[in-house]
């Protein structure tokens, strides 16, 4: 003959042992955070937005080469360069990146850029804030990426240091601006500058 199935017993022990996961914790210390109201502390290499740096007299470290476009995995990365001149020098070597664009829509912040870069032009900041409600104030622009102007320096493009060259600038030879440097008129993205400023 064929064992009858044993009925389960019906009472509280079922309900209780389900609750015993919710009682462990809600004793325990809670996990949350408040963000956005309090802000996260990042690690001090975390990967975050990026960053256009400048030598300490104000030109751009950045020479146009396009290798950290090639070594993005993501193809994040939009570079454009252009000649330098003397009438108009944006860094202290031949060239310079004149269109720098990022597609963070894109970037997976990985950090391969940085190291293709040999200038050390770009490097990543803390900043990790970068959604946005439009797909086209993703892609940020060399002037959104550019660091920004310190004391004693001057906005590019402007001369080089008197007495150097690009090596000098790459070794940290070159720590300030030369006593009187100014800016020069830019005139590389197809503007004609206007005879105030040329006057100027």
């Amino acid at each position: 003959m064929a064992e009858e199935p044993k009925e389960t017993k019906p009472g509280f022990q079922n309900p209780v042992a389900g609750f015993g996961v919710t009682f462990k914790a809600m004793f325990k210390k809670r996990l949350t955070e408040q963000y956005p109201e309090q802000q996260k502390t990042t690690a001090p290499r975390f990967h975050g937005r990026h960053q256009l740096n400048r030598h300490p007299d104000g030109l751009e470290k950045c020479i146009g080469c396009e290798l950290c476009a090639w070594a993005c995995p993501a193809d994040a990365i939009y570079v454009e360069g252009a000649d330098n001149t003397e009438e108009e020098r944006y860094s202290p070597g031949e060239r310079y990146g004149r269109v720098y664009q990022i597609n963070y829509a894109r970037c997976i912040l990985c950090g391969l850029c940085i190291e293709a870069c040999p200038t050390r032009a770009l490097t990543m900041t803390n900043e990790f804030e970068l959604a946005d409600s439009s797909r086209a104030n993703l892609i940020y622009t060399k002037e959104q990426l550019l660091a920004g102007l310190e004391e004693g320096m001057v906005d590019s493009p402007h001369a080089i240091y008197p007495g150097t060259d690009e090596q000098d600038y790459y070794r940290g030879l070159v720590t300030e601006a030369a006593p009187g440097t100014e800016r020069q008129v830019a005139v590389s993205k197809g503007e004609k500058p206007s005879e105030e400023e040329v006057e100027a």
